[in-house]
């Protein structure tokens, strides 16, 4: 999957995560309007949905209703969310740590 392809998919992503949370655009943001468990939520279900339309594209390719490349697809795109989720997990981890490591 090329460089371009990857950096489209984070710019939705994040275009959509721009529209369900209104107010973000703000320079100081309220903290009320800002929900992190819901977004972290409705980014879980957008990469059990990318793996569930996987699932349906390899189980078409099998039947003989859809193409390879779009299953690859599928597949990549679902892998490239999961990585991501990953990685703000961690992101998210590192920064618990750091922050329990703090003099009271």
């Amino acid at each position: 999957m090329s460089t371009a392809s990857i950096a489209n998919n984070a710019y939705q992503m994040a275009a959509r995560l721009q529209q369900q949370m209104p107010g973000v655009e703000d320079a100081a943001p309220k903290a009320e309007t800002a929900d992190f468990g819901k977004m972290v939520s409705q980014a879980v279900e957008t990469i059990v949905d990318k793996g569930q339309q996987a699932d349906d594209k390899a189980v078409g390719m099998i039947e003989g209703k859809a193409d390879v490349v779009d299953v690859v697809t599928a597949i990549a795109e679902t892998e490239i969310a999961l990585e991501t989720m990953v990685a703000v997990r961690d992101r998210v981890i590192s920064a618990y740590e750091e922050i329990m490591r703090m003099p009271i």
